[in-house]
């Protein structure tokens, strides 16, 4: 971990009329923002009675209205009142909010992962528990209850692969617990197809049924290195994004990574169809090469990343491809973005958001190329038929970037984590006014660079 404290971060909870001003100095029509699951709920929600029908796996959860007033009993209500005043304010200036439900954390008390990992996760919680179903099903209907007649759209989940994948598969990689356990990490994974599609129900019964319901997701298009890699990038694929997305929307369950349980998976009416859109979040590619497997009996996990190419690079340098990386060792491969789309979008025929798409630049050198490549490349999957009803920069203001901390600096306006200040990148002026124009003006390439001259961001200034 960064050693990084969110708390020392860009304060949107008390700045967040500020940054709905930049939004709107800037053009942009939507706004992605989150609600943080523990500050609605500080304290368990354990003892609110719902009815539960188990038979191999969560198959439903009723909330009714006496629940949702217990749980009202136990919500931080000031917390609930400052999450409605946020997006009343962007209401006010004509922004679409989509409000995505879970960005990886949990509260503590359900999720202890230094305890997890103390006692080889037989304590500990989180999601490979049964229980954090259930308990986000609960959190997921209260908010519907209280946000619902303002969302424009919802989100369950952002990258619930990631979560599992980073936790029990890279233990190094920062995030919580940091335990290797193949068995923890296919269960977190069916547990979180469950919460998804439990929160799917529960969003549908207690907000607006028309307001669409999605999940937000990190798909990896993996190529193969050579032509003998084929098919463990094949394999690669569907691990990392179809075994989750077939699930939620077509009900296709496989109960393990095998070439037999994908070609005859577990047919569940209960996850069939929980997905209104889907949110392609995209930043670069991912290179494979068969390697060793997890398991003997687990065949789809027969490859292993390349590096020197995708999210496998130094940091500014240049890949194996000859492509540029940034601050955080990514290569700048923008061509991947229009296959994630069009792959995506063949598969599901459903309406798809870029929702997340952006690059670690603190010199703010190669996000004006990056911006621009890339939404040259969502056009073009537009023109080749597929159904994209939006894109969102990740992100407006520099952030906290989990196991990266403040390090690494995606915003669209730098922010002095020390002041709070926030000031537009050059490449945020060129996004204004990409959004402004709603194309690609000409000779918006020499007009960023006459900004840059006079900025002393653009060569790490600040």
């Amino acid at each position: 971990m960064s050693g990084d404290l969110p708390e020392d971060g860009p304060c949107y909870w008390l700045l967040y009329r500020r940054d709905h001003e930049l939004l709107c100095e800037m053009g942009l029509e939507a706004y992605r923002m989150g609600v943080e699951w523990s500050r609605i709920f500080p304290k368990p929600t354990f003892k609110v009675h719902v009815d539960v029908k188990l038979d191999g796996g969560v198959r439903a959860v009723h909330i009714d209205k006496g629940a949702l007033e217990e749980l009202d009993k136990l919500a931080d209500k000031a917390a609930v009142e400052h999450y409605r005043e946020a997006i009343l304010d962007l209401k006010a200036r004509g922004v679409h909010v989509t409000v995505c439900l879970n960005h990886f954390t949990m509260p503590a008390w359900l999720h202890s992962p230094l305890r997890a990992r103390s006692t080889a996760l037989r304590e500990g919680g989180g999601w490979v528990s049964r229980q954090a179903v259930i308990e986000f099903t609960k959190y997921a209907a209260y908010m519907a209850y209280k946000l619902g007649d303002l969302v424009d759209a919802w989100a369950t989940l952002n990258e619930p692969r990631a979560v599992a994948y980073e936790g029990y598969l890279r233990p190094r990689s920062g995030f919580p617990p940091g335990v290797l356990s193949l068995s923890a990490y296919t269960q977190a994974m069916r547990h979180l197809v469950e919460a998804h599609a439990r929160a799917y129900d529960a969003l549908k019964e207690w907000s607006p049924r028309e307001v669409p319901a999605g999940v937000i997701y990190d798909i990896y298009l993996a190529e193969p290195l050579r032509e003998e890699d084929a098919e463990a990038a094949e394999n690669a694929r569907y691990v990392l994004n179809w075994w989750y997305l077939d699930a939620i929307a077509k009900g296709l369950l496989a109960p393990e990574y095998t070439s037999e349980a994908r070609s005859s998976p577990v047919h569940r009416s209960d996850l069939k169809g929980r997905v209104d859109w889907i949110g392609v979040n995209y930043y670069t590619r991912l290179i494979v090469k068969r390697g060793r497997l997890w398991s003997k009996s687990m065949d789809l996990l027969n490859w292993v990343p390349v590096r020197g190419y995708g999210f496998e690079c130094r940091p500014n340098s240049t890949s194996l491809a000859g492509l540029p990386t940034s601050d955080a060792g990514q290569e700048m491969y923008p061509q991947g973005i229009r296959e994630a789309l069009k792959e995506t979008y063949r598969r599901y025929k459903l309406p798809l958001v870029v929702s997340e798409n952006g690059v670690a630049d603190h010199a703010d050198k190669l996000r004006p190329h990056y911006i621009l490549s890339h939404l040259a490349e969502v056009y073009k999957a537009i023109e080749d038929g597929v159904d994209v009803r939006g894109y969102y920069y990740w992100a407006l203001v520099d952030n906290y970037e989990w196991a990266h901390g403040f390090r690494m600096r995606y915003g669209l306006c730098h922010v002095d984590f020390r002041t709070k200040h926030r000031l537009l990148r050059p490449s945020a002026i060129m996004y204004a006014r990409i959004a402004a124009e709603k194309s690609i003006p000409g000779g918006i390439i020499p007009a960023y660079w006459s900004t840059v001259v006079n900025n002393p961001l653009a060569t790490g200034g600040l």
